[in-house]
């Protein structure tokens, strides 16, 4: 197996506003389907896309085009709130461009996020809903027809809540401070907040996850479900935070046929 070689595409000025562009070999006028890959690392400078460089790679071999983002972090330059978010909708609206020079398919999107990227990407699946543009962004411009939260952070509220029972300080670096301080930045931005989304949904996550708590995802999944939003939960009792974003493990597997399931 060839390892497909990323193409590096700016999306803005910032050195973190760039995207890496992995393109599947495809048969002659064939349009690849679209993933969008956003990594974690509770959103801060300190972790960049190489962390998901394994699934980008992967996501491409299965014949996507795998659209791995970059995004302004907390510790740089407008990272944060807002810009954070802000560049999260202006990459995927970039695919409009990078549509015209690859043969990809806008309508065969889908958003898939490892840790605080599975916030994000939850998030910009409610956008779909947005129809102005305000501080957080543009109107998302690309429809996403599945969104997938890996380990993700899809409750700011509980997950401040762990932060400051340990003493860190993620999401309220991210936000600008705790939920009695700004309880509309959290009410706008916190995926468990803005069900039901109205998108194809799956969640993975590991029990063993000691980083982001398993009951995030179950209590997502469980209003998701209350709510009627189309959302699948593949749940593993042996992986932990990291395992099940590497290829070689059969969760990945599972998650990738719940994947092509939607794209048919």
């Amino acid at each position: 197996m060839e390892t497909i070689v990323p193409i590096h595409l700016a999306y803005g000025e910032h050195p973190s506003q760039f995207g890496l562009l992995r393109m599947p070999s495809l048969h002659e006028k064939q349009l690849a389907p679209v993933a969008v890959v956003i990594h974690g690392g509770f959103w801060k400078a300190r972790v960049g896309l190489e962390a998901i460089d394994p699934i980008a790679e992967d996501l491409a071999q299965r014949g996507y085009a795998s659209w791995s983002i970059e995004y302004r972090r907390v510790g740089q330059t407008a990272g944060g709130w807002p810009g954070t978010f802000i560049d999260s909708v202006t990459a995927v609206n970039f695919l409009q461009q990078i549509q015209q020079k690859f043969p990809i398919d806008l309508s065969r999107v889908v958003v898939i996020g490892h840790s605080a990227g599975g916030q994000l990407a939850l998030w910009l699946a409610s956008r779909l809903n947005k129809r102005q543009t305000d501080e957080l962004g543009d109107v998302l411009q690309v429809s996403i027809k599945a969104a997938a939260s890996l380990a993700g952070v899809s409750d700011l509220k509980k997950m401040w809540y762990q932060d400051s029972q340990q003493g860190d300080d993620n999401v309220a670096a991210l936000i600008g401070g705790g939920p009695r301080e700004f309880p509309e930045r959290y009410q706008s931005v916190s995926p468990y907040e803005l069900l039901p989304i109205k998108v194809n949904q799956i969640l993975l996550h590991g029990r063993k996850d000691q980083v982001v708590p398993f009951e995030l995802s179950n209590d997502y999944y469980e209003k998701a479900i209350k709510l009627g939003d189309p959302i699948h939960f593949i749940s593993s009792p042996t992986a932990d935070h990291f395992e099940i974003i590497d290829p070689k493990q059969a969760v990945w597997q599972t998650a990738m046929d719940a994947l092509a399931g939607i794209l048919k």
